[in-house]
């Protein structure tokens, strides 16, 4: 019930039939976890605040289009990406990893919440060919460096109201790693999001070309 409650209070237009793939969707990682370790230990009783609504954050911050496309770079037991396909079933969403088990572990996760609008596969982010809206990652690696690997994989067609570029959640002082940063870029505080201690020190970041 306090799933359902606390996805409502944020999410007030979640369907009956998301806010259930939610609930399953922290079964689902709890089974799978004690199988394989794809999300921290420590965090198997804070699932909702600490990975799904973490994930949704991007939802706040951004409303993809029906038909956009989106690649979640080291996804890793499918987050950000299985709750944003969950929350946007119209959009299509291109999960990666290098680590064959846990795009096993998406894979089958996807399945069991029947996400038509997933694709989860085993590959490095420099072999990705193919362009998208928006390629969104969870402290991934530092910022400079993801963007060499994947700048030339955002798609040059804007759809969105803000500009096409990268998403990525992050936590801690990012004043080094921002200091020489090429493009442009936005710092939200989670905080002006949700209400939890968690989210004091977690920012989502928006990096992109000027259109």
């Amino acid at each position: 019930m306090e799933t359902t409650q606390r996805l409502k209070h944020y999410f007030p237009d979640l369907s009956e039939k998301q806010l259930a793939q939610f609930a399953q969707l922290i079964e689902l990682y709890q089974d799978w976890n004690q199988k394989i370790n794809v999300i921290s230990r420590k965090d198997t009783d804070h699932l909702l605040e600490r990975h799904i609504l973490h994930s949704l954050a991007i939802a706040r911050f951004i409303h993809f289009q029906p038909g956009a496309s989106i690649l979640d770079v080291g996804t890793g037991g499918g987050l950000p990406g299985i709750p944003l396909a969950i929350y946007f079933p119209e959009v299509q969403f291109h999960l990666i990893d290098s680590i064959a088990k846990k795009i096993k572990v998406v894979q089958e996760i996807a399945s069991a919440l029947q996400l038509n609008n997933v694709k989860a596969e085993q590959i490095r982010a420099e072999d990705i060919k193919q362009k998208y809206d928006f390629i969104v990652s969870r402290a991934v690696t530092n910022m400079p460096d993801f963007i060499l690997w994947i700048r030339t994989n955002i798609s040059p067609k804007h759809q969105h109201t803000l500009p096409n570029g990268i998403i990525a959640l992050k936590g801690g002082d990012l004043t080094e790693e921002f200091k020489n940063l090429p493009g442009s870029y936005s710092i939200t505080a989670l905080s002006d999001y949700y209400l939890e201690d968690f989210f004091e020190t977690k920012r989502l970041i928006h990096w992109f070309i000027e259109k």
